[in-house]
């Protein structure tokens, strides 16, 4: 029944605007099929009345935006937010059994951001604890007996269902990126830093992307032109980009399922007249996987160097585990990680200029969901793309056998967010026809 719905945020923002669709039959429509699917698959935290509030809201919008001209860009767009970001009217208990008072803080930036730009916070998604790996009762909308992904498991399920149009996430390994394709949805991961986390419970400061979900490479663009710093709209390309395939230690990690995908789409997009380029890179990759982690985990403990000792009981094991490595790693240790952050950046860009890549291509995950939802699922294809802080997407490329979704990964260059979805565009088509 969520077919029935404009799901598509970039279409949806017009016709809003416009008044082609007025707001109160869209939260009519919505209401339909919100209840029943949100029971399926549990992606938003309850709430009692909520479309009471919504339309009580929406009354207050229109009432300030009477005219259409003068509507700003997400005028009643409704948002799902990962509760690890603080909203006003909304407590914060980030996945966890911690009190909701010593979380809740000022209002993210991000969602006030969304606010003046006219969207409406349709709720709080369901994260893993503290945005790692203890996951919450999310289901996969394809199949409620497969995990969704995590951490943003709440956002991408509610996106990939439809009942949500654009929902924000977090990526500190491949919480938006893996649970995007797992979903059947479009997510995207910044340039680290391009969008704001302040308001935003942290797993680990130096590693954290604020980054969102959508079902349109068009919303993309929208949301991503209203939320990142420094956003400046460029042309279509009038050329394809070159698509670099990283050979190596780090590829090889992919399953049968997905590497057989994988290979699939790499002939479908060289059919479609891409150039594709196989290069090996990174082959110190195991490396890479143990100074993220260790960083990582070494932030965490920072962070919770407080909530951690006064709430030990309360964690879940796997986050306390990690808590507990973080405290081993030295303190000096990090700035090393950091650096070496740099090196595989610059690693990367000069595999690149050497061989005019514009984009990399990899799968976003091993394979199609896991069954069960005990667990998230394996960020590992994620990881290096987030250690260097470069922009990356996920776009739906096809179905497994099961019938879930498969994604293909697309990286660029450091803040080449811009040109990377305009090459997501060409790809998309490319995969489409």
């Amino acid at each position: 029944m969520a077919n029935q719905l404009e799901t598509r945020l970039a279409p949806l923002a017009q016709k809003l605007r416009s008044g082609q669709l007025k707001l109160s039959d869209y939260l009519d429509q919505l209401e339909a099929v919100f209840s029943p699917e949100n029971e399926r698959i549990q992606a938003f935290l309850p709430e009692e009345h909520r479309f009471d509030r919504l339309r009580g809201q929406a009354a207050e919008l229109e009432a300030r935006f009477p005219a259409p001209e003068s509507r700003p860009p997400l005028f009643g767009v409704p948002v799902g937010v990962k509760d690890i970001f603080n909203a006003d009217g909304f407590i914060t208990r980030a996945g966890s059994k911690l009190p909701a008072e010593v979380l809740t803080g000022p209002q993210a930036k991000v969602v006030t951001q969304l606010k003046e730009a006219g969207a409406l916070v349709l709720g709080k998604t369901v994260t893993t604890e503290f945005a790692y790996f203890a996951p919450g009762p999310t289901r996969n909308p394809y199949n409620p007996n497969h995990t969704p992904g995590g951490s943003s498991s709440g956002s991408a399920a509610a996106v990939g269902a439809g009942i949500a149009p654009l929902a924000l996430g977090s990526q500190t390994i491949g919480s938006i990126i893996r649970p995007a394709a797992f979903c059947g949805c479009i997510g995207y991961k910044p340039s680290v830093r391009r969008i704001s986390a302040e308001g935003v419970i942290p797993l680990s400061p130096s590693l954290d992307h604020i980054g969102f979900f959508t079902r349109d490479l068009d919303g993309l663009e929208l949301a991503a032109s209203i939320l990142c710093k420094n956003w400046h709209a460029v042309p279509p390309p009038q050329t394809r980009p070159v698509l670099g395939v990283p050979l190596g230690p780090y590829l090889d990690k992919t399953g049968p399922e997905g590497m057989a995908h994988f290979k699939a789409v790499q002939q479908k997009l060289a059919n479609a007249g891409f150039t594709i380029v196989p290069v090996e890179v990174m082959a110190n990759f195991d490396a890479v996987v143990v100074w993220h982690n260790d960083m990582m985990a070494a932030e965490l403990a920072l962070v919770h160097q407080e909530w951690g000792v006064k709430y030990k009981e309360l964690y879940h094991p796997r986050t306390a585990a990690l808590i507990e490595r973080g405290r081993q790693v030295a303190r000096e240790s990090i700035k090393v990680y950091q650096a070496e952050r740099e090196w595989l950046r610059n690693e990367l860009r000069e595999a690149m200029a050497e061989h005019n890549i514009s984009v990399w291509i990899s799968p976003p995950a091993l394979g199609t969901a896991p069954e069960g939802i005990g667990s998230t699922g394996d960020p590992i294809m994620n990881l290096p793309w987030t250690y260097a802080g470069l922009p990356a997407l996920s776009i739906p490329a096809g179905l497994g056998a099961s019938g879930l979704p498969l994604g293909l990964q697309l990286a660029a260059d450091f803040n080449r967010d811009e040109l990377l979805i305009q090459w997501a565009k060409q790809i998309e088509q490319a995969l489409a026809s």
